[in-house]
């Protein structure tokens, strides 16, 4: 590996390599955690959403359906800002990230807001719902 690294230097002298190798799993961070698949929101956005949800309803059930939004938005947005991040970091000579804009912001939490809204949907139709409620048998 060392070998690796030094052919690397060598090869690519003003490239600071730790920054763009942490900008490529930051934006791999980031890209499974944006909505931008549908496989990355079914696998990863979801359960962490669901699993935050859940903890919150263990204390306040009532709270399930509000804290699995707040939780799905949370992931999209931080999805986004990592790609983003992670990007700037390998495009730029440097290594640095440059700064986020209010522009790109306002798209990503646009985008968010569209998926969320989808996620609410599921709550009402009952697709998504607390793990003890998948359980319960009415006996009659």
């Amino acid at each position: 590996m060392r070998g690796v690294l030094i052919a690397f230097n060598q090869k690519f002298p003003d490239m600071k390599y730790k920054q763009k190798i942490y900008g490529g799993v930051l934006g791999t961070i980031g890209f499974l955690l944006s909505p931008l698949t549908w496989w990355d929101d079914l696998y990863v956005n979801i359960p962490l959403a669901y699993a935050g949800a859940w903890i919150v309803s263990l204390v306040y059930k009532p709270a399930f359906t509000t804290a699995f939004v707040i939780n799905y938005w949370i992931t999209n947005i931080l999805g986004f800002v990592f790609m983003h991040k992670g990007i700037n970091r390998i495009v730029r000579k440097d290594g640095t990230a440059r700064a986020y804009t209010q522009k790109e912001i306002l798209k990503d939490i646009v985008i968010s807001l569209l998926y969320t809204g989808l996620m609410v949907i599921l709550i009402k139709l009952e697709i998504v719902r607390p793990v003890e409620d998948y359980f319960k048998f009415e006996m009659r």
